[in-house]
C-alpha cells in the first residue's frame, strides 16, 4: 500500500515562530505547544481516526495537515508529507495546486462553507471547471453525476437548488462533492457527522467508507465520538493534551486498550448496548494548556497511576500498536 500522507514528529504551539501553512512565519503572544510529537501515516484506500476530548489536539493536528491554522498558531517542528511534498514548506502559490487538486475537506456545518447565495450546482461546477479543467458545456452533466454519486435522491433538482433549500444530510452530501470534484487523494472530514441525526449520520458514514474503497481515498477522519471512528477507520490515534498515547489497528484497540485513557474513553463511548449502560463521565479535566505536568499527562485522572507516572510516559510498540503508558505492557486494561 503506498502511504498518501505522513506526519512525523509534528509539532504546533500557540505563539513562537513557525510556519502558518500560508508559506509566512508567524509570531504569536508567549503560549504553549498544543501538539506534541505526533506521528501517524495514512494508506491510499486506508481510513485513520484522530478521537479524543475537545481540545486534545486532534483538530489542530487536521488544521496543521490542511495549512489553515489560526492566528498566533504555527507549526514549529516535523513535517506534514503529502506524497513527495512537504507541505510545511508550501506558499500560497503551492498550496493553491494541493487544495482542492490533492486534497480535500468537509467540516462539521456545511452551511458555513457553501455560498448562500449561489446554487449548489454552480458552486460544484466552479470546482469542475477550475480542478478538472471541464468546459462549461459539460459541467452540468458532470455535475449531476457526481450528486448522484453521493446518494442525493433528484439530483437534477438538487444542482437547482440553493443551500437554504437543503436539509442538514443533503448539504453535507453536497459539500463531499464539491469536495471530491477535484479527485483528490487524501479527504479529511473533520467532525463531519457530528450535527446529523443518527439516521443520516449513518448514511453519511457509509457514503465516506463508499468513496474510500471506490475512488481509492485516504481518509482521515476527526471525531470526539468513538463510536463514529469505530465505524469507518482502519486505525485510531487516541489523543490525549496534545500527544497520540495510542494509535494501531481499530479492532485491537477497542477490543483490547493498552492506555488507560482509551479505556476510559471506551467506558463512556456509545459502544455496543447502549441502553443498558448508565451515564458514566471520565473523573477530572485535562490540564490546562500551557500547564502540562513534566509527568504523563493523564496520570491526575488516570486509575492504574503509579510513581513512575512521575516521569515523562515513554512512547514504545505493544502488540503491535505504539502506546504512551509506563505501565502498558503490564496493565489488564478492558476493551468494549
Amino acid at each position: 500500500m503506498s502511504t498518501v500522507l505522513s506526519v512525523d514528529n509534528l509539532h504546533v504551539s500557540v505563539g513562537g515562530v513557525g510556519t502558518t501553512g500560508a508559506g509566512r512565519s508567524r509570531r504569536g503572544p508567549a503560549g504553549h505547544e498544543a501538539v506534541r510529537d505526533v506521528s501517524f501515516t495514512i494508506g491510499r484506500g486506508e481510513s485513520v481516526g484522530l478521537v479524543g476530548e475537545s481540545g486534545s489536539g486532534k483538530t489542530l493536528t487536521c488544521r496543521a495537515v490542511l495549512g489553515v491554522l489560526p492566528p498566533g498558531v504555527a507549526v514549529t517542528g516535523g513535517t506534514v508529507h503529502l506524497g513527495g511534498t512537504d507541505l510545511t514548506t508550501l506558499d500560497r502559490r503551492g498550496w493553491d495546486g494541493v487544495r482542492g487538486n490533492r486534497l480535500a475537506a468537509v467540516f462539521q456545518d456545511p452551511a458555513s462553507y457553501l455560498n448562500p447565495s449561489l446554487t449548489v450546482g454552480r458552486q460544484l461546477a466552479e470546482q469542475l471547471r477550475l480542478k478538472r479543467g471541464l468546459p462549461r458545456a459539460q459541467t452540468r452533466a458532470a455535475a449531476v453525476d457526481l450528486l448522484a454519486a453521493m446518494g442525493l435522491r433528484r439530483p437534477s433538482a438538487v444542482h437547482d437548488q440553493y443551500p437554504h433549500e437543503l436539509s442538514g444530510g443533503m448539504l453535507q452530501r453536497a459539500l463531499i462533492a464539491i469536495a471530491v470534484a477535484g479527485e483528490p487523494e487524501l479527504l479529511v472530514a473533520d467532525e463531519a457527522t457530528t450535527a446529523l441525526d443518527a439516521a443520516v449520520q449513518a448514511e453519511v458514514l457509509d457514503l465516506l467508507r463508499q468513496l474510500r474503497e471506490e475512488r481509492g481515498l485516504a481518509l482521515l477522519l476527526v471525531s470526539h465520538d468513538l463510536a463514529v471512528v469505530a465505524e469507518v477507520c482502519d486505525r485510531i490515534a487516541v489523543f490525549y493534551a496534545g500527544e497520540i498515547v495510542e494509535q494501531g489497528p481499530t479492532a485491537d484497540v477497542i477490543a483490547n486498550p493498552r492506555h488507560p485513557y482509551t479505556e476510559a474513553l471506551l467506558r463512556v463511548a456509545s459502544l455496543g448496548d447502549w441502553r443498558r449502560r448508565d451515564l458514566e463521565v471520565i473523573p477530572g479535566r485535562p490540564p490546562e494548556p500551557g500547564a502540562m505536568p513534566v509527568g504523563c499527562r493523564f496520570a491526575a485522572r488516570c486509575a492504574h497511576v503509579s510513581e513512575a507516572c512521575g516521569a515523562p510516559a515513554p512512547l514504545s510498540t505493544v502488540d503491535d500498536r505504539q502506546v504512551r503508558c509506563h505501565r502498558a505492557a503490564t496493565l489488564e486494561l478492558v476493551g468494549a
